[in-house]
């Protein structure tokens, strides 16, 4: 399976993004409930936000976010790498 890109226009810790990188890994278990549009969706939504990583292991920083869409909620579990202009979304899925 190989990651896909997808441009958008967002802002996250000020740092301009103009590309989602999607690993599909979330397919082995999570395909039913979440798909690379509804991904893209939920990176959207981080647009404008100065988010506070989970795990820094330089050059990359993981964060972990709770994001509402559409009265659901869903996990997102991504990435910026220093010095570069994409998000890469590592896993997401679902919250029950």
């Amino acid at each position: 399976m190989t990651r896909r890109d997808y441009a958008v226009d967002i802002s996250v810790n000020d740092i301009k993004i103009a590309k989602v990188i999607v690993d599909p890994h979330y397919e082995k278990k999570h395909s039913s409930s979440i798909n690379d549009g509804l991904i893209v969706k939920l990176v959207c939504k981080l647009d404008g936000l100065a988010v506070v990583p989970e795990v820094i292991n330089f050059p990359y920083a993981y964060f972990c976010n709770e994001i509402e869409w559409d009265g659901k909620w869903y996990r997102l579990i991504w990435l910026l790498e220093d010095s570069q202009s994409y998000i890469g979304v590592i896993n997401a899925y679902r919250r029950s």
